[in-house]
């Protein structure tokens, strides 16, 4: 991670979008003490706000990070009156980037010149988002992983115009609020979380598309198998490993042959037809349909708490990120 610059935190975020993304960065700001003002013009704010809090609440509770106190909530009519008293305002409004450069146009009207703007976009670019701009140096992508009040990662881009400052700041801003910012340093689309999914989620589709296996037995091969070793060694550590005393040059040496082979169907994407998409869905429905969301989330969140303490426990993988926000408590 690039070294990060002390700043004093935002006493004020706003949060400009208030659906799943947004109400979890509300919900981890509050529980570093930051004040929140949120703007949402859907009433459904009203209501996933303060169910995400609570979820939000009781893993903190579990993982013992809970805070001395929480910062104070404020709900908005406008735009303006959460932009306009904030130091720090992460947009998280719909994938379309004419929505989201309206609204920067918006929050640039009303915020006070020194404030960081920041987009949870997950793959547009922040040139295209910055491009018109009035102040366009002030503009950071910041995209996080759901839960956002758990997972500690957050991509941190900037665009053609962003300044290195507003890099900084944003990557301090972001350990404050417990979190592990990782620059990504070149403005790619998707940038560099969403192209690894990408590829793993093109490959399952081509999976239950051609009937090889259902959407259960996709997630059983990562839950039980693959995905407990990414969860806290990632990917190339873990091929380093996989070639013993000869390390990763003896892996590359004997495994790397085989990406020659035609195994992968990363360049073509299935089409996504009626039965496929109620071939998807029916799966789905016997996999996890017993649960609502909300109790998906608890099971989620319970899970992540109990492997993020023993990884705390270890000083390893994201676990380092519960010591550093342990040490930091209000």
């Amino acid at each position: 991670m690039d070294s990060v610059r002390k700043i004093s935190p935002p006493r004020q975020v706003a949060i400009i979008g208030a659906g799943v993304i947004g109400a979890a960065w509300a919900a981890r700001w509050l529980l570093r003490g930051c004040d929140v003002l949120i703007y949402d013009p859907s009433d459904e704010a009203l209501q996933i706000v303060p169910e995400v809090l609570e979820n939000a609440r009781y893993a903190w509770e579990r993982m013992g990070t809970s805070p001395k106190s929480e910062g104070s909530l404020t709900y908005t009519k406008t735009i303006d009156e959460a932009a306009g008293n904030a130091d720090f305002i992460q947009e998280s409004t719909p994938e379309d980037l004419q929505i989201k450069k309206s609204i920067l146009r918006e929050i640039e009207i009303s915020a006070d010149k020194s404030a960081l703007i920041a987009s949870s976009t997950s793959g547009l670019l922040p040139s295209n988002l910055q491009d018109e701009m009035r102040h366009p140096d002030r503009l950071v992508i910041g995209h996080p992983f759901n839960p956002v009040y758990l997972i500690p990662m957050v991509e941190v881009v900037g665009g053609e115009k962003t300044s290195a400052e507003s890099i900084s700041t944003a990557m301090s801003f972001y350990t404050h609020a417990g979190m592990k910012p990782l620059h990504v340093r070149v403005e790619i689309d998707a940038f560099i979380a969403d192209r690894l999914l990408e590829s793993v989620w093109r490959e399952a589709l081509w999976l239950v598309e051609d009937g090889v296996a259902t959407t259960q037995e996709i997630d059983d091969v990562i839950r039980f198998g693959f995905g407990l070793r990414w969860a806290q060694m990632g990917l190339f550590e873990n091929y380093r490993i996989a070639g013993g005393r000869g390390g990763m040059e003896h892996f590359i040496r004997q495994f790397g042959p085989s990406l020659d082979w035609p195994w992968s169907r990363l360049t073509d994407t299935p089409e996504m037809t009626e039965e496929l998409v109620n071939r998807i869905a029916e799966q789905s429905d016997a996999q996890s349909g017993e649960y609502s969301v909300r109790e998906l989330e608890r099971i989620r969140d319970t899970n992540l708490v109990d492997m993020m303490l023993a990884l705390e426990n270890n000083a390893w993988g994201a676990g380092l990120a519960i010591r550093d926000l342990r040490e930091n408590l209000n």
